[in-house]
């Protein structure tokens, strides 16, 4: 079994500028995502590669072991470009360069490092044990339910429950739904072979992680993140 990793960090972001190498308790954001990454790497003798257009970027990854010759192209590094395209031209670029197949692909995502060398071996054990999923994706419990307590406006201007289901009088009675963290994704090499360009399929399973996991969106997501390492409130370690 050949296996890439992948982290993409691209250098703009308009929400907290520079967020990929902001310092979260005395470590650059990205060398989270490095470190779990090296170490799945070493165990499974699985490729590294990383795609940024940023030098900055560049120069602190090598800083932690991840060197890269690719140059994520202008066009994949805007707002409105979708990661899944992305992640295939790396991909591409790294089956040529080593000349050979890969058989999965795993990304970390740099802004939702709270994941384990654990997560990543089940996770990959779990869509192992499903051969005709394409793809897995980490996911956490959410804390509302469209069958519940969610609701969307109507054309009438009322509103009513995202998803009807019957009478559902409690959020026990209503079927599971999950967050999708952004953590970590494992696609299977068909899934690139097929043109998909999106990670949600009608081939798609979840790995629901068995820990805390949110993605570091605002300014204020660095503040109890921060707080949470410093004080080692995780239970775990990242």
């Amino acid at each position: 079994m050949k296996i890439l990793l992948t982290i993409c960090a691209r250098g703009g972001s308009k929400g907290i500028p520079g967020k990929n190498i902001k310092i979260l308790n005395g470590l650059p954001l990205v060398a989270y995502s490095i470190c779990t990454g090296r170490k799945f790497a070493e165990k499974y003798k699985a490729d590294f590669a990383l795609s940024t257009d940023s030098e900055s970027i560049k120069e602190i990854a090598a800083q932690y072991g991840l060197i890269t010759e690719y140059d994520r192209p202008e066009e994949m590094a805007s707002d409105t470009a979708g990661k899944i395209g992305a992640i295939k031209h790396l991909w591409e670029f790294e089956e040529k360069k080593n000349n050979y197949r890969y058989d999965y692909v795993i990304d970390m995502d740099v802004t939702s490092p709270m994941r384990t060398l654990d997560d990543l071996e089940k996770a990959l054990q779990q869509i192992e044990e499903n051969p005709k999923a394409l793809n897995i994706f980490s996911v956490s419990p959410a804390a509302r339910n469209p069958y519940f307590n969610m609701v969307e406006e109507t054309p009438s201007g009322y509103v009513k429950v995202v998803k009807e289901a019957g009478e559902i009088k409690s959020r026990q009675q209503a079927p599971a739904v999950y967050d999708m963290n952004a953590s970590f994704y494992i696609f299977r090499r068909r899934f690139f072979e097929e043109g998909h360009s999106v990670s949600t399929t009608k081939r798609s399973i979840a790995y629901v992680m068995p820990h805390l996991c949110f993605d570091l969106d605002e300014p204020h997501d660095f503040i109890i993140m921060e707080i949470m390492l410093r004080e080692n409130l995780l239970g775990f370690e990242i």
